[in-house]
């Protein structure tokens, strides 16, 4: 795609507001519909595109394997540690309640927190199995 300069173009124009609309998901989802799956699947859709587009080659360079190896335990690592730290201050197992002095504000940071770590694990899998299939034709 070297030579369609309308879409290389286009899509570095597009892909600053596919991340405002992943974070804006991500951050909405605790309100309405949307959240951590939903954000994921658009953040990897942005790395998918950028190396449609770009090539693989430059997309890993954005985002390199041993970094999407890395992300997907951290975000299971995240989701799990919230109901472990519930569980160390009292509460049940992702009760998030008890993660801080007002149980209405515990609900909305952990909440968040979930959401991330299911974020960060969904994106990063979605880029992982891509950048295997890819590479799989090669």
């Amino acid at each position: 795609m070297k030579l369609d300069l309308i879409l290389r173009v286009t899509t570095k124009i597009i892909l600053p507001f596919m991340l405002l609309f992943a974070l804006y998901v991500q951050f909405h989802g605790d309100y309405g519909p949307g959240g951590g799956f939903q954000a994921g699947v658009i953040a990897a859709g942005m790395i998918i595109l950028y190396a449609l587009v770009f090539g693989l080659r430059a997309a890993q360079r954005v985002v390199p394997m041993s970094l999407v190896q890395r992300l997907i335990p951290l975000g299971v690592l995240i989701y799990a540690g919230v109901g472990i730290v519930a569980m160390m201050k009292g509460g049940e197992f992702l009760n998030y309640s008890v993660l801080a002095q007002n149980s209405v504000k515990g609900q909305h940071e952990g909440i968040l927190l979930i959401e991330l770590g299911v974020l960060v694990t969904v994106a990063s899998t979605m880029v992982g199995i891509f950048y295997a299939f890819v590479e799989r034709g090669r």
